[in-house]
């Protein structure tokens, strides 16, 4: 029989992929990889599984991996897609797929099936990720194959065959727009808020945290240190980094910080809209910021935030398992190599705003700085310095004058 691993959340849509891969021929393993979604039973979804015949069914926690080797790498790009999106959904896929082809192998498994639709971005994370990971994999994406969508056209069609087959389902009605959750963020999308005059904050129930206005009237600190660019203590206390950003998810939800609502422009060409919060690593993004202000050098920090947007649009469109990932991978990590210190945030009503910052590596010198009199500054070498950068205007303004 055909062996083949399931990326398994246990709702509606995977839990008819397990019967319809059945139905295939497949011995079908499901992975449930747990990334800090919501669910009321992990062990209940793992036994639903084999009760429903699959092979296999386990459980692999990989949070703490998420957010130590896949977020905070990204983090220390700086990297946002399209200026605004950190990257939540787009970060754990790869992981995803690469614990799915580690079980598979475990198992001998040939083929890798997934949940994502044929117009998103995941299967394209999904897919590239294991054709990088194990070249001879068979990929499965139910949803890309017509007899599929034929055979499930809708969701009525979806609970008609649980019933037949006794795939226990909840029915409930459907929220007006889907969600996708792990520790790092949750991504609102789809239903009513495909409606653009529809306000997305206003609609979507927010999981992580409450509203600006909502929030407490006085500002909350946060203290935050780093070492070469990983975030190491929060409010004095050592943490990992799964501990980091489950903390500030909850000091930086409560203080209304992290929601965005956006028009994207999906991997596979359309424009999508997405309402997305993520109180804990909004935080973080700023707090890396003022330590690399004081550590990072100038010409160094220009060149990061010149390839940043190019770092976001890899992550998003799925390419991490890449040489030229790895080779960015690299050069980050030696960038920030100084990026050591720390840094005193005020949380207010969904603003950040720094307190103060320290580094034993800061660059910052107020002898050199100071607009006062004196200090180690010789402004005399400011009459030099411009002659030669205003050479080039100069001749270009004899040869051709403009008109002003």
């Amino acid at each position: 029989m055909k062996s083949c691993v399931l990326a398994y959340s246990g709702g509606l849509d995977t839990s008819v992929i397990l019967g319809w891969l059945q139905d295939q021929g497949y011995e079908v393993h499901c992975v449930y990889v747990d990334l800090g979604q919501p669910c009321e039973d992990r062990d209940a979804i793992m036994e639903k599984a084999r009760t429903c015949g699959a092979k296999s069914s386990r459980l692999v926690d990989v949070r703490e991996e998420l957010c130590r080797d896949f977020a905070f790498p990204v983090l220390a790009w700086q990297a946002k897609y399209e200026q605004i999106y950190l990257l939540g959904t787009s970060i754990a896929r790869p992981l995803i797929s690469k614990v799915c082809l580690e079980v598979a192998r475990e198992v001998g498994a040939t083929a890798y099936a997934h949940g994502a639709t044929g117009k998103g971005n995941d299967q394209c994370r999904f897919q590239l990720a294991a054709e990088a990971l194990d070249p001879g994999i068979e990929m499965i994406a139910p949803w890309r194959i017509k007899s599929f969508r034929d055979a499930f056209p809708g969701r009525t069609e979806l609970i008609e065959y649980c019933d037949v087959k006794r795939i226990p389902v909840k029915a409930s009605t459907a929220k007006p727009y889907s969600s996708d959750e792990n520790v790092l963020h949750i991504s609102y999308e789809a239903g009513k808020l495909e409606e653009l005059d529809v306000n997305g904050v206003e609609l979507v129930e927010f999981g992580m945290g409450v509203s600006p206005q909502e929030a407490p009237d006085k500002a909350e600190e946060v203290t935050i240190t780093f070492e070469s660019g990983v975030p190491k203590t929060l409010n004095g206390k050592a943490v990992n980094a799964l501990e980091m950003v489950e903390q500030l998810n909850d000091i930086a939800g409560r203080n209304g910080v992290g929601r965005i609502d956006m028009v994207e422009n999906r991997f596979v060409g359309m424009k999508s809209r997405g309402v997305y919060e993520s109180p804990g690593m909004t935080v973080l993004y700023d707090a890396l910021m003022y330590i690399e202000q004081l550590t990072m050098d100038r010409d160094l920090m220009h060149l990061r935030d010149r390839m940043a947007p190019e770092v976001a649009e890899m992550v998003y469109y799925g390419f991490w398992y890449t040489p030229k990932m790895d080779a960015l991978m690299s050069f980050i990590e030696t960038a920030q190599r100084p990026v050591t210190g720390e840094v005193t945030l005020q949380l207010y009503k969904g603003n950040i705003m720094v307190s103060s910052r320290t580094s034993p590596n800061s660059l910052y010198d107020e002898e050199i700085a100071t607009m006062e009199g004196g200090g180690s500054y010789n402004q005399d070498d400011a009459e030099g310095f411009l002659r030669i950068q205003g050479l080039p205007s100069r001749v270009q303004g004899r040869v051709s004058p403009r008109k002003f």
